[in-house]
């Protein structure tokens, strides 16, 4: 692959990391991770209006995570991508041995 295709393929993957850092949306990930939901059991689920997290299932789609199905008069979401669940595993453990070193840490003192 040439400079400029590595280029656009780390664009590409900015963007999906950028769809990924706000906490609203980690939390409609985790809460799809059991399968698909309206829209209406997904705010209620994060504490926020339908319309803020409309706002955030957009980007979710718009970037590939997440797909949607209208039925009736819900919108339905689901998972696209569901190997991004990996993906938090492995934060978790960053997270972890975060914790641990500064336990650690914190002894030594």
């Amino acid at each position: 692959m040439d400079k400029k295709s590595k280029k656009m393929v780390y664009e590409k993957q900015a963007e999906i990391l950028k769809a990924l850092a706000h906490p609203v949306r980690v939390s409609i990930l985790d809460f799809l991770k059991d399968g698909e939901q309206c829209v209406c059991d997904i705010a209620e689920f994060v504490g926020s209006e339908r319309s803020n997290v409309s706002k955030h299932l957009s980007i979710l789609v718009s970037c590939g995570i997440l797909e949607c199905r209208k039925e009736g008069l819900n919108m339905i979401y689901s998972l696209k991508a569901k190997c991004i669940l990996g993906f938090f595993d492995c934060i978790t453990t960053c997270l972890k041995q975060q914790a641990n070193e500064n336990i650690k840490l914190l002894k030594a003192i």
